[in-house]
């Protein structure tokens, strides 16, 4: 044949010549169309993306082929019927169509998409129609459990497990669950169940019976469910009350795992139940007598007891004698001392330790206690006043500072007073923390003793004699003395003496000859105007020393003879004392008073 005939197209295929010619003969107009109806229904339409259902007509190592009605059958691979291992011949799956007919003519399904879409399609229904779900914990994740729901990971929180707190999750892994989908996220595949939900709704109806014959007194048992700093919560069979911590025991506890664990069983009292916010104060401790109703009935006012501390507070602290019966130790009755310390000088807490009952009152169950007399009271030996006899020395500690003065213990209970004009003959002492600091260790000498009132008048300055005896020689009206301008006011200025002694001068006294006035940290030479020994005050000026010739100027200090050479030595001396250079004064004062005996004579 040549190539312009294979070219050529065919006729049209007449059917009626055909049938004239015996082809197709042998079936009637109604009987094809008969037939067609009949080859028709045998293939079933089929959409792509859409889940159908396929019957296993054959498997093969690798792949397994399924008939879903249409005109050729799919193939899918056996990895994904690996969940059913006992596949065979005949057994109807639903499966996935992806393509009708690929680049190779072929139908595509995907078992594996099917199950997926079929899985959201029913869990989608089960948050619709609100239905229980058989679900298969696969593991503990954070915070609560991964379980299966129709193929679906799906997230159990660890809240939703249970009506009570759950602390290991890991007792839940492979077992299987009864929850309901409570939260669908599409956008992250994300499903939430809760098994909680199921249980508070058997727990309704048995919650509304407990509540609906609660009374104030009554006993119920229950579970401890939860444990916090302040108290317990108990589950009463599907309603939660609250055992405060002061409920628990008549005795002191930090914690209620001192007494309690969780999980356990126990008897308690209802206390308080409020029907509007449906909370229930529930009591353990009233279950029992109250410990004050059985103490020894010896126990009365001046009996010694002992306790351990269960609190150390400022003001005191608190001795138990037996669980439930406390006694307050006043710091007042730590110590005989009038000077009140801290209470943990004295005590701390579990500290085992005995009182003496000072009052008592069984009704109100209020007890005072003390541990000071225990001791003799020191103020009542009769030793005392020969001890602090007045003139006599001692040493103690400084306990505290005062604006008029500081309180030294010279023992234990024995309190004395210094007043803060007795702390130095010349200097000016504004507050006693400018001299001493508490705890410092002073020496002082007892200047009025009172035991019947506890009262101790005590003097440091005393220790030394009164320089102002002999400043009354050094420092008469019209000497001159070298002085230094410390500090001024408005109206005065304060002036350093020799020997430290303090002076003042007024402003206007101040003028120098060339007429300007002298400033701080000026020494210059200046007149004694006044001088009050009562007072322990002198007078001085600038302005009048150019005015007196310099041969009548007096001398810084008293001109001593000649002969007594000695006398001068021990000026010099005394103009390099301080404060506390008493003795030199007294010297200078013996000498000087020798040398007016010889000038007399």
């Amino acid at each position: 044949m040549s190539k312009e005939k294979q070219n050529q197209p065919l006729p049209e295929f007449d059917w009626d010549k055909a049938s004239d010619k015996g082809f197709g003969t042998a079936y009637s107009s109604a009987d094809r169309n008969r037939l067609e109806q009949m080859y028709e229904t045998t293939l079933s339409p089929v959409s792509e993306k859409e889940v159908v259902k396929g019957v296993v007509v054959g498997i093969t190592d690798r792949e397994v082929i399924l008939n879903i009605g249409f005109k050729s059958d799919g193939i899918v691979s056996s990895n994904e019927f690996r969940d059913i291992p006992g596949l065979k011949i005949g057994d109807e799956v639903e499966v996935y169509v992806e393509n009708q007919e690929d680049a190779q003519g072929q139908l595509v399904l995907s078992r594996k998409k099917a199950k997926v879409i079929t899985a959201w399609d029913n869990i989608q229904k089960s948050f619709d129609e609100d239905v229980v779900i058989d679900a298969n914990v696969k593991r503990r994740t954070k915070g609560g459990l991964i379980v299966d729901i129709f193929g679906i990971e799906a997230f159990l929180p660890g809240s939703q497990i249970d009506v009570k707190p759950i602390r290991d999750f890991d007792v839940f892994v492979g077992k299987r669950m009864e929850v309901k989908v409570v939260k669908i996220n599409y956008a992250n595949d994300n499903v939430v169940v809760s098994h909680k939900i199921l249980i508070e709704k058997d727990l309704e109806a048995q919650r509304q019976q407990i509540l609906n014959n609660l009374e104030k007194g009554q006993v119920l048992e229950g579970v401890i469910k939860n444990m916090t700093n302040f108290g317990v919560f108990i589950d009463l069979g599907g309603v939660d009350g609250l055992l405060h911590i002061t409920d628990i025991s008549w005795g002191r506890i930090n914690h209620p795992s001192d007494l309690l664990a969780l999980d356990q069983k126990l008897n308690v009292v209802v206390l308080d139940f409020d029907e509007e916010k449906k909370r229930i104060s529930l009591g353990l401790k009233q279950l029992q007598s109250h410990p004050w109703d059985s103490l020894d009935e010896q126990i009365q006012v001046g009996s010694k007891v002992t306790g351990r501390i269960v609190n150390v507070a400022d003001y005191g602290a608190f001795l138990e004698i037996k669980p439930g019966v406390e006694g307050l130790i006043h710091v007042s009755e730590m110590s005989w001392s009038q000077h009140l310390r801290n209470p943990q000088e004295f005590m701390n807490v579990n500290d085992e330790i005995s009182a003496v009952v000072l009052t008592l009152d069984r009704q109100e169950r209020k007890m005072s206690l003390g541990i000071k007399q225990l001791t003799e009271d020191p103020w009542t030996q009769g030793s005392l006043k020969e001890k602090y006899a007045i003139g006599t020395r001692h040493k103690g500690v400084v306990r505290n500072l005062t604006n008029f003065g500081l309180f030294i213990e010279l023992e234990e209970g024995i309190d004395g007073l210094v007043h803060v004009s007795d702390l130095s003959w010349t200097k000016k002492i504004k507050h006693p923390s400018d001299f001493v600091k508490v705890n410092d260790e002073l020496e002082v000498v007892v200047l009025e003793l009172d035991a019947d009132n506890r009262r101790l008048a005590l003097g440091h300055k005393q220790l030394e004699e009164n320089p102002w005896d002999t400043f009354e020689s050094i420092f008469e009206v019209g000497s001159v003395h070298k002085s230094t301008i410390v500090a001024k006011g408005d109206k005065f200025a304060t002036l350093e003496l020799p020997y430290g002694i303090e002076g003042v001068a007024s402003i206007k006294n101040l003028a120098k000859e060339d007429g300007t006035f002298a400033e701080v940290g000026e020494s210059l030479d200046f007149t004694v105007l006044e001088f009050l020994k009562d007072e322990k005050k002198i007078v001085l000026t600038h302005s009048k020393v150019k005015g007196v010739p310099a041969e009548e100027r007096r001398e810084e200090k008293p001109k001593a003879p000649k002969s007594a050479p000695a006398s001068e030595s021990a000026s010099k001396e005394a103009e390099k004392s301080t404060f506390g250079d008493l003795s030199v004064l007294s010297a200078l004062k013996e000498q000087m008073e020798e040398s007016e005996k010889k000038g007399k004579k």
